[in-house]
């Protein structure tokens, strides 16, 4: 997802269908814009309100990053189950230790 995606995320409060509700275009240049607007809560943002949700929506691409990040790095889950099944047997903490390291080496904002 690129910049603008997210300021909408954080301008709409909720991520709307980028395919019915708000499509976006590059016109070969890099730059995005709001090619059409059919969210029904709220009008369409002026470039300006866009701008001024930056520091939100650099906040929520990190999010997600991390989060794409902790998608990879927490196994399978049926390795997850395998550790679960495991600590309760021997009484320790693998499971719990695998995931608070995941949190701590990807941590969100």
């Amino acid at each position: 997802m690129s910049n603008i995606e997210f300021k909408i995320i954080s301008y709409l409060g909720r991520t709307p269908n980028f395919e019915t509700e708000v499509k976006l275009r590059d016109k070969g240049d890099g730059k995005i814009f709001i090619e059409k607007w059919n969210a029904k809560d709220k009008a369409k943002p002026t470039d300006s309100q866009l701008n001024a949700l930056e520091t939100d929506a650099t906040k929520l691409l990190n999010n997600a990053k991390a989060d794409a990040k902790r998608r990879k790095e927490y196994l399978s889950w049926q390795d997850q189950m395998e550790m679960i099944y495991k600590d309760q047997k021997n009484g320790t903490t693998t499971y719990k230790d695998h995931c608070d390291k995941v949190r701590s080496d990807n941590p969100k904002e």
